[in-house]
């Protein structure tokens, strides 16, 4: 006789789901989400979870995470970087396909799918690269590689090519598929690796003007038009960009997009000549993040994901200018969401967790959610504890990230995924 489904009861937590939040009791049994009701029955057997006080979520989904295997296991591994997605209360990470070899092809792939079958504990969905080798060319497969991946995307550099694009959003389209793309004119870019901006100006670093990532988003929008491809835009930082994706949604285009929370919380005004402060695109001026924070409240900006791209210490120690482009978000995420945008106002918890867990899984169509009978992927949030950024702390192979030492509120508790216990703490 098969031995009884586990349960867990996850009793008397702050259920948000669907816009809405409301005490509730949530029943696990074995992988699925059995039941999730005003007042729970344990049974003998149950392990019982006290949540009172706390948040209960559907797992977090990251669109936009770099796990940096195969090719850059130094960097991170899928082991480290789904143990830090888990710490965080992510379920679901896509991974981007900045890899070697790169996932152009399912011989290719096959060498990251396998690595995640085998070391993963939270879902790790791969895109492949629109291009072959990510060098924005000869396009890839879209057919072979569907059944495999999240999307496409040559994250770490835009399609150059305005006829490359277009033929790959037709292929796209075709196949049902999502462009997810990185959205940067190379001939804009003059050397630049922070903002163009006061900071820039003041301490003479080369900067990357805003144009550079607008110019090609605008182009793209027009291209989606016209092909009928689903198009998210990437780790956008502009207030031109929020201003174009907002008017493109009006027109009908089949667009979305994500921001991080570096660019929802800081500005270049805040940038020390340190490593851990430099990314891409770069955090921009206080006129952007503001249009970014704006474009979360009215909807434009679709969800909220991380672009986690961990380096070693080496790679991050050389300042502003000689750095690896790239910082670790998944072990704060939640928190400087919580802390800096809900605290204060700015978004309420149910349209927090909508960005940051529903959203992605409508978009990408991922299926689950906090409901009977789905998965059981979800997180458990304490939002009342403060803490101090420490990095040390991280189960992440990267350190770099520009949150060290902000005082904020809003650790996990527990992360499930199918049923399992991803993450706990002790």
């Amino acid at each position: 006789m098969e031995a009884a489904a586990h349960r867990i009861v996850l009793k008397g937590g702050r259920v948000i789901r669907g816009g809405e939040s409301f005490a509730a009791d949530v029943v696990v049994c074995g992988d699925r989400i059995a039941e999730v009701t005003p007042q729970a029955v344990a049974l003998p057997g149950d392990e019982v979870v006290e949540c009172r006080g706390l948040w209960v979520t559907a797992g977090l989904v990251d669109l936009h995470v770099h796990l940096r295997e195969p090719g850059f296991s130094a960097k991170e591994t899928i082991a480290t970087g789904t143990a830090a997605a888990a710490h965080g209360g992510f379920t679901t990470v896509c991974a981007m396909p900045n890899l070697e070899p790169a996932p152009d092809s399912v011989e290719n792939l096959r060498r990251e799918t396998e690595i995640i079958a085998r070391d993963a504990i939270v879902k790790v969905l791969p895109y492949a690269t629109i291009t072959r080798r990510r060098a924005g060319r000869e396009l890839v497969n879209f057919a072979s590689l569907k059944p495999y991946v999240v999307g496409f995307s040559d994250d770490g550099s835009g399609v150059q090519s305005e006829e490359t694009m277009r033929a790959a959003m037709r292929a796209a389209a075709a196949e049902g598929c999502i462009i997810a793309a990185h959205c940067e004119v190379n001939d804009l870019l003059h050397g630049g690796y922070i903002h163009d901006g006061a900071y820039a100006a003041a301490h003479g670093h080369k900067g990357i003007c805003s144009e550079s990532e607008w110019r090609q988003i605008e182009r793209d929008i027009a291209l989606a038009a016209e092909t009928g491809c689903r198009y998210h835009v990437c780790h956008i930082s502009t207030k031109e960009s929020v201003a174009l994706i907002r008017e493109a949604k009006r027109s009908g285009v089949r667009i979305t997009c994500e921001t991080g929370p570096h660019y929802l919380t800081m500005c270049d005004a805040d940038l020390r000549e340190e490593g851990r402060f430099k990314m891409n695109p770069p955090i921009r001026s206080a006129a952007d993040r503001d249009a970014l924070i704006e474009g979360v409240q009215d909807g434009t900006i679709d969800v909220i994901a991380t672009d986690h791209a961990p380096h070693t210490a080496e790679e991050k120690s050389r300042g502003l200018a000689g750095s690896a482009m790239g910082v670790v978000g998944l072990e704060t995420s939640f928190a400087v969401i919580y802390t800096r945008l809900v605290r204060t106002g700015i978004i309420t918890p149910e349209r927090m967790i909508d960005l940051m867990a529903e959203a992605p899984r409508r978009i990408f169509a991922l299926g689950g959610g906090l409901r009977e009978g789905e998965a059981a992927d979800i997180a458990v949030f304490d939002t009342d504890t403060e803490f101090t950024v420490d990095p040390a702390a991280f189960l992440s192979k990267g350190r770099s990230t520009p949150f060290e030492g902000w005082r904020l509120r809003g650790t996990c508790r527990l992360t499930l995924c199918d049923g399992r216990k991803a993450y706990e703490t002790k």
